[in-house]
């Protein structure tokens, strides 16, 4: 046996024995002011139909009710019945790009903080199902494993940013490699690959690894940071002031651009779709629905044993004693001792 509010538990302890004293003060007192404003004869002949039992039963059935209505409020649960619970969703991997440039300040305040922001959105969207994190720039990183535990994902966010890997560059091939070298590899379908990222490779070939993924049962989803006109990237010193802009070997000033054909590209080869960002964030919720219109599998079952409400038994009980209580005659034969 159970309860909803274990709270009125505590109170029902003890609100009984003061209804209980109350109503013996309560009587005390009655008797009291009979017995100064009668005399013994006239109390007599007043109450020689009423039975005292009668009159205490009534008590007893009134003080009942109450503590079955008080009772009904603390929400009593019992007759437990086995629950099997199976969760079904599908296994989302979602990959950052933490590279130099997504520095670049094209999206307020940069690509990489609107990044985290739309990553923290697609967390809580994809609640349900079995989420991934990659960090990639010139290598990929697996930030966190595959996951039912959305708390657990979250507490990965906070530690991206560009700092995280030392390689410089933006290998895309090699983040999506990863990925699906950590999707089940027996399964040819139930996955998704989320990639944040500018688009800018300078690895390899995204797109035969897009083909790869695909053989995998792999559908990409790709979301787009910054603009196709490009902006500079920032170099900033160690209190966060802007002291430069990024150059290449030959001392040219680095303009970093957003690659969407390249993102159209690996999304389509996979079946899935490009987005590219926005201030509301609507491509968030599409990419959401997108994955929940897909094949899903059985990622969790569970037992456990769910309790019934039955607090209206209570409340019937206690009806029914206060209304015998108010119905019960008090006058019966029988002559009362006061």
């Amino acid at each position: 046996m159970g309860f909803s509010h274990l709270y009125f538990v505590y109170f029902l302890i003890l609100i009984i024995p003061l209804i209980v004293i109350l109503e013996y003060v309560s009587e005390r007192q009655k008797r009291n002011f009979i017995k100064k404003v009668f005399s013994e004869e006239n109390i007599k002949k007043l109450f020689l139909r009423y039975d005292l039992r009668i009159i205490e039963l009534k008590k007893v059935l009134k003080i009942l009710g109450l503590i079955f209505l008080i009772f009904a409020l603390t929400g009593p649960r019992f007759g437990a019945k086995l629950i099997n619970i199976k969760k079904h969703g599908v296994d989302v991997i979602i990959a950052v790009d933490v590279s130099r440039s997504m520095l670049a300040q094209d999206m307020s305040p940069n690509r990489m903080e609107k990044a985290k922001l739309e990553l923290r959105s697609l967390v809580e969207k994809l609640s349900g199902n079995r989420i991934g994190i990659i960090a990639f720039a010139g290598k990929p990183f697996l930030q966190c494993p595959l996951t039912l535990d959305t708390a657990a994902v979250k507490i990965f966010l906070d530690s991206l940013g560009t700092e995280l890997i030392p390689v410089p560059g933006t290998a895309i091939g090699e983040a999506i490699k990863l990925a699906v070298k950590n999707f089940i590899r027996e399964e040819r379908k139930y996955k998704a690959l989320i990639l944040l990222t500018d688009g800018e490779d300078h690895e390899g070939d995204p797109v035969s690894h897009a083909l790869t993924a695909k053989k995998e049962g792999v559908k990409i989803f790709t979301i787009g940071f910054g603009t196709v006109q490009g902006e500079l990237i920032p170099e900033k010193d160690a209190g966060g002031k802007v002291v430069g802009y990024k150059k290449d070997k030959e001392g040219e000033t680095v303009m970093t651009k957003l690659a969407a054909e390249t993102l159209q590209n690996i999304a389509y080869e996979t079946g899935g779709k490009y987005y590219q960002a926005s201030d509301g964030e609507m491509e968030v919720s599409l990419i959401a629905d997108d994955i929940s219109e897909m094949e899903t599998k059985q990622l969790k079952a569970k037992k456990y044993e769910r309790y019934e409400e039955k607090f209206y038994y209570f409340v019937l009980i206690g009806l029914i004693l206060i209304l015998i209580e108010m119905f019960l005659p008090d006058s019966f034969r029988r002559k009362v001792n006061i």
